[in-house]
C-alpha cells in the first residue's frame, strides 16, 4: 500500500510539474511577442534591438548550470570505480563542440532576426500565425535529419499549416506595428521573414536533436543548459556585430528620447521582454528533459490561438475573416500534430510492456530449465 501511494504521488508530482512548466511557457511567449510589438508601436525600430533581447539574457542560467554540475560531479566520484572500463571510450574534441556551438548559434541568431523584422512589419496576431508553420517545418526538417516518418496525421498537419499561413498573404491590409502606413510589399516582406524565420528555428531543434544523438550522446540538464548557454552567446554576438556594422547602435539615444512611453519604460520593455524569453527557455528545457522535445514544441505551438487573443484585447488590432479561418485552420493542425505524438507514445508503451514480459517469460524459462537439470 505505502509503495502504492508514494508511486501515486510521483506521478502527481510529475504531472503538476509538466503542467506548471506547460503554463510557464505559454505565458512567457505570449508576454515576450507581445512585449516585442509594443516596443514597435511605442517608437522602437531596431530590428538588431528587439533580436538582441531575445538572447541577451542567457547569463541568468548560469547559476542553475553550476548547480547541476556540483551535483554530477559528486555522482561521478561516486561511481568512479565504475567507469574504468569505459576509459578508452573517446569524448568529442574541444572544436567539435566550439564547431557546433558556433553553428547553433548563428542559426539561432539569424532566425531571431527574421523573426524580428516579421514582427515589424505584421500585426503580432499575423505574426503569431505565421509562426505556427514551425511545426510543419519540424516534422520535414526531423524526416531528412531524424528519420522520422511522415504520417498521414502529421502529413495532415503539414497541408493545413501550409493552407493556414499562405491564407494570410491575402488578408485585407491591416495596421502594422508602427504608425507609418505600409503597402503589400512591407506585408510580403513580413510574411517572408517570419516564414523563414520559423523554418530556421525548426531547423534549430533538428539540428540539434541529431547533435545530442551522434555526438554528444547524452541528454543530460546539464547538456543541454551547456548547449542553450553557448549557442545563446554566440547568436548574441552575432547580433551585437549586425547592431554595430548596421549603425543602429547610433539611434539607440534617440529611439530611447523619443519612445513614447518614455525613458524608463524603454529600459523596463526591453529588460522584461529579455526576462520573458529566458523564463520561457528554463520552462521549455524543464519540458524536454521530463517528456520530450516533441512535446515541448508541441505545448508552443499552443500559443497560436492565444496571442491573437491577446493582441485584440491589449492592441485593438482587427480579427478579420481570413485571421479567423486561419486559426482554425492552424489549430486543426496542431491537433493532428499532437495525435500523431500521443499514438506514438501509446505504441512505445505497449512495445515496452511486451518486451518487459517477454523478459520475464524468458526468466521464468531458464529458471525451469536450471531446474530440470
Amino acid at each position: 500500500m505505502a509503495n502504492n501511494s508514494t508511486s501515486w504521488r510521483e506521478k502527481y508530482k510529475r504531472w503538476i510539474e509538466i503542467g506548471f512548466n506547460a503554463v510557464l511557457i505559454l505565458v512567457c511567449l505570449s508576454a515576450a511577442t507581445l512585449l516585442g510589438e509594443l516596443y514597435y508601436r511605442e517608437g522602437g525600430k531596431s530590428t538588431w534591438m528587439n533580436s538582441l533581447v531575445q538572447m541577451v539574457g542567457f547569463p541568468i542560467l548560469f547559476p542553475i548550470l553550476l548547480l547541476k554540475k556540483r551535483e554530477e560531479n559528486r555522482e561521478d566520484e561516486e561511481h568512479m570505480h565504475k567507469n574504468t572500463i569505459n576509459s578508452n571510450n573517446k569524448n568529442p574534441s574541444v572544436w567539435m563542440f566550439l564547431s557546433v556551438y558556433v553553428f547553433l548559434g548563428l542559426l539561432l541568431g539569424g532566425s531571431c532576426i527574421l523573426n524580428a523584422v516579421g514582427l515589424l512589419h505584421l500585426p503580432v496576431s499575423t505574426f503569431s500565425l505565421i509562426s505556427a508553420s514551425q511545426l510543419g517545418f519540424n516534422a520535414l526538417f526531423s524526416f531528412f535529419l531524424n528519420s522520422q516518418k511522415i504520417t498521414t496525421y502529421i502529413a495532415n498537419s503539414i497541408i493545413l499549416l501550409t493552407i493556414s499561413s499562405i491564407l494570410l498573404v491575402f488578408q485585407p491590409d491591416d495596421s502594422s506595428s508602427t504608425d507609418s502606413s505600409k503597402g503589400k510589399g512591407y506585408v510580403l516582406i513580413g510574411f517572408i521573414c517570419t516564414l523563414f524565420g520559423s523554418a530556421g528555428y525548426a531547423l534549430l531543434l533538428s539540428a540539434t536533436e541529431r547533435i545530442f544523438r551522434n555526438v554528444m550522446k547524452k541528454r543530460t540538464l546539464k547538456e543541454v543548459m551547456s548547449v542553450v548557454i553557448w549557442q545563446s552567446f554566440f547568436a548574441t554576438c552575432a547580433i551585437l556585430i549586425g547592431l554595430f556594422a548596421s549603425g543602429e547602435w547610433r539611434w539607440i539615444k534617440t529611439e530611447m528620447n523619443e519612445y513614447k512611453l518614455g525613458e524608463v519604460s524603454y529600459v523596463m520593455t526591453l529588460v522584461w521582454n529579455a526576462l520573458a524569453w529566458q523564463i520561457y527557455t528554463i520552462g521549455l528545457l524543464s519540458l524536454i528533459m521530463k517528456v520530450s522535445a516533441l512535446f515541448a514544441n508541441v505545448i508552443t505551438a499552443l500559443s497560436v490561438p492565444l496571442i491573437p487573443v491577446l493582441a485584440l484585447i491589449f492592441f485593438n488590432e482587427k480579427m478579420s475573416g481570413v485571421k479567423v479561418i486561419s486559426m482554425i485552420l492552424a489549430i486543426w493542425g496542431f491537433l493532428s500534430y499532437g495525435y500523431q505524438q500521443y499514438l506514438d507514445e501509446v505504441k512505445l508503451k505497449t512495445e515496452l510492456s511486451k518486451a518487459k514480459e517477454e523478459a520475464e517469460v524468458s526468466l521464468v524459462e531458464t529458471g525451469l530449465n536450471h531446474r530440470a537439470n
